[in-house]
């Protein structure tokens, strides 16, 4: 890097909020802002990132390189989302090494990867060369680190592990998989699954803490089912630690506990050591982190290549 005050501006589109940050190669954050998306016209905001930048730009200098977190399948060669299912549709093919007027190539990684990037980076899977991370909230979003190396595919659908089937005759997800983990405990699903009692994980869970029978009822069969996807998941990727991450994650004690048992039950442990299950610690801005560094490391791999 060129000085201790270089940085990479990390942006993480959402359909609430754009996050962005100002990351130092040693995970130092020198700025950080965001401001709401509403999943409107791809006009509205997108000037307001670039103005932000430029005032970046002002106070910090140019930054040594940008990185882009979005939902949706990114294209093989890293630079637009190719698919999105149904919301800010504008971001498909939207080239963002082209409107930010940047000389270097600036890569775009699905949001959930990017959160295991950061959190592989600084957060609680720090140094991880094999770990997953699960996203819980609206749906199940996932990504996967294996032998240190970031699992794209083919088409860029790896790590998508909230569509993994746990009941092939349940009831098809979005993408058709039958009885998926995101089916058994992704909010989306929650009102069918209580007979309309709950909408969201948080009434949910105060109603477990208010000794509700039925909603115990309820989030025991969802945990259970949480249990059963990281167990499987475990079994094929072999990890060094499993995170947890999304609002359905904040519950807490009330989550981990019970999922813990249920891991002690039902996963395997050739050597009597089970795989550690943790909350991520980045919070909102895992996104917009996981960003920045995997610009700082096509910046690496770049400069490798010509050396």
């Amino acid at each position: 890097m060129a000085s201790d005050s270089a940085y990479f501006a990390g942006i993480d589109i959402g359909g609430t909020n754009v996050k962005m940050v100002a990351m130092t190669a040693t995970g130092i954050t020198l700025e950080r802002l965001q401001f709401p998306t509403h999943d409107t016209e791809l006009a509205e905001w997108s000037g307001e990132v670039r103005f932000r930048l430029e005032e970046w730009s002002a106070t910090l200098g140019q930054p040594d390189g940008y990185g882009v977190s979005a939902p949706g399948i990114v294209s093989p060669d890293h630079r637009a989302v190719s698919w999105m299912m149904g919301r800010m549709e504008a971001l498909r093919g939207f080239e963002w090494t082209d409107f930010l007027g940047s000389t270097s190539f600036v890569p775009v990684l699905n949001d959930a990867k990017a959160a295991l990037v950061a959190e592989a980076w600084i957060g609680a899977a720090r140094g991880a060369q094999n770990a997953f991370l699960l996203t819980l909230g609206t749906g199940v979003g996932g990504a996967a680190i294996v032998d240190g190396r970031l699992m794209a595919g083919t088409l860029g659908r790896a790590g998508h592990l909230g569509h993994i089937c746990l009941d092939p005759y349940g009831s098809l997800d979005i993408v058709r998989t039958p009885g998926s983990l995101e089916e058994w405990i992704g909010d989306s699903t929650l009102s069918a699954r209580s007979e309309n009692r709950f909408s969201d994980t948080r009434t949910l869970v105060q109603a477990v803490r208010d000794g509700d029978a039925a909603a115990n009822s309820v989030w025991h069969k969802s945990v259970r089912g949480l249990a059963a996807g990281i167990a499987s998941l475990v079994n094929v990727l072999d990890p060094e630690i499993v995170i947890l991450g999304g609002g359905i994650a904040a519950a807490g004690p009330i989550l981990f506990d019970p999922l813990a048992d249920m891991l002690d039950e039902i996963e395997w442990r050739p050597f009597g050591t089970g795989v550690p299950v943790v909350a991520a610690s980045l919070g909102e801005w895992s996104g917009a982190i996981g960003a920045a560094r995997y610009s700082m490391l096509q910046r690496e791999k770049m400069g490798n290549a010509a050396g």
